[in-house]
């Protein structure tokens, strides 16, 4: 129904004006009897075999929401109906930031692919803790956090710090972003002595509460061999819990899209489709040159059971969607759990 009846409505409005169009739908959907029932029988597909233990946690299943579709979480609770094993909010910053200017995000359709330049925009730290006060506990949520544009270089740590401590108490595990292409003044992200500093500091402040929540680094798609080698080092070397791969991609080879609609879009993240392949590629190099030395988040490009496998059989011990939800619905998630059980 979401491809034939809904999809191509909701492909007829600008991108952003619709996302949020569908939260409301889907927030006042579940207010009523029953909805949230049947969203539940339709998506949801319960099975103890789906189960994975990861980072101490216990995941219904290994298919999740990537961050940056529930930015404020304000809808995680709603979208906890349609079979997700887990849900990472964010990206979220000490600040309330509006992020880049409009127009941001752009669909690439005949690539089944997605550019965006959103920028960090969000509500702030604060405004996520309150929404995520009213977590009902139906699965696990992750916190991705990261820093506001206007911040100097030197207080990177502090914003990340400030986001890691307000959350720590609502979110199961987090995610530093330091890899999104769409905010500015990012290269010290970049710099490993710097990633080295950032995670020893929020690692310190784990260790202020009394249960310590597993932190993992997010990367992008994009980097070579030899970047690839120093992640892996620098997950030894700090202890760091894990590796989601990938972030969206800077890189425009082999598009369908013409060169004309890409300049007119200009500057932004690609994500979908068109990185599944150099997604999968990172993943397969981390494990396999790590020897599988620590767990791996697989994301990029899935938009089908196979896309999923793909990922899976590749390394990666969970996996997230986020393009593909949007261009293959809510049925997606149960097609890859489908597709796991009969392995």
């Amino acid at each position: 129904m979401y491809k034939l009846l809904l999809r191509p409505v909701f492909f007829l409005f600008d991108p952003e004006r619709i996302h949020h169009f569908t939260f409301s739908i889907v927030k006042a959907a579940c207010k009523i009897p029953g909805m949230s029932w049947l969203f539940r029988n339709l998506y949801a597909l319960e099975d103890e075999r789906l189960e994975r233990n990861l980072f101490g946690l216990s995941f219904k299943n290994p298919v999740g929401l990537a961050a940056g579709f529930d930015k404020n979480a304000i809808l995680y609770n709603e979208l906890s109906n349609f079979g997700f094993g887990f849900i990472e909010i964010g990206t979220v910053t000490p600040k309330g930031q509006s992020g880049n200017p409009k127009k941001r995000l752009f669909r690439l359709k005949d690539d089944k692919g997605i550019i965006n330049r959103m920028g960090f925009n969000n509500e702030g730290v604060e405004a996520a803790v309150e929404q995520l006060k009213k977590n009902k506990g139906k699965l696990i949520v992750g916190g991705n956090i990261g820093k506001n544009t206007a911040t100097k270089p030197e207080d990177y740590t502090k914003d990340y710090l400030e986001c890691f401590n307000w959350l720590h108490p609502y979110v199961d595990y987090f995610v530093l972003n330091v890899s999104c292409p769409n905010v500015g003044s990012h290269a010290k992200l970049n710099d490993k002595d710097y990633l080295e500093e950032l995670i020893g500091e929020v690692q310190k402040a784990n260790t202020m509460f009394k249960t310590q929540k597993p932190i993992l680094l997010k990367i992008a798609p994009d980097l070579n061999h030899g970047q690839l080698d120093e992640i892996i080092a620098l997950v030894n070397d700090t202890n760091l819990d894990g590796v989601i791969a990938s972030n969206t991609s800077v890189d425009r080879t082999g598009l369908k899209a013409s060169k004309d609609r890409l300049e007119a879009i200009g500057n932004g993240g690609l994500s979908g489709k068109p990185i599944r392949d150099k997604s999968t590629k990172v993943i397969k190099y981390l494990t396999e040159k790590s020897d599988k030395a620590f767990p791996v988040i697989g994301v990029g490009g899935i938009h089908s059971a196979e896309d999923a496998l793909e990922k899976i059989e590749a390394g990666a011990d969970l996996v997230q969607i986020y393009t593909g939800f949007i261009y293959e619905g809510p049925s997606l998630i149960k097609q890859i759990n489908k597709a796991l059980l009969n392995k």
